[in-house]
C-alpha cells in the first residue's frame, strides 16, 4: 500500500509540475520591454482549467504527503 502512494505521489508531483509550467501569467521578457498591461483579467478557457487542476493536484499532493508520513510514523 504504501509503494502505491509513493507511486501516486510521483506521478501527482511530475502533473502538478506540468500544469504550473503551462501557466502563463504575462510576467516574461514581454514584460520588461512594456508588454505587461498590469490589469486585472477573468481566468477563462483552459487558462481556468489549469489553475483548478494546479489547486486540486497539490490538495492531493498534501493529502497523499501526510497519509505516507502517517503510515511511516505508525509502522503500518
Amino acid at each position: 500500500m504504501e509503494k502505491g502512494l509513493i507511486v501516486g505521489q510521483i506521478v501527482i508531483s511530475v502533473f502538478l509540475t506540468i500544469s504550473i509550467l503551462l501557466q502563463n501569467r504575462g510576467a516574461g521578457l514581454g514584460s520588461t520591454f512594456g508588454g505587461d498591461f498590469g490589469g486585472y483579467y477573468t481566468k477563462r478557457g483552459f487558462e481556468k482549467f489549469l489553475f483548478w487542476t494546479s489547486v486540486v493536484l497539490g490538495a492531493l499532493f498534501i493529502g497523499i504527503s501526510a497519509t505516507i508520513f502517517y503510515i511511516t510514523s505508525q509502522g503500518i
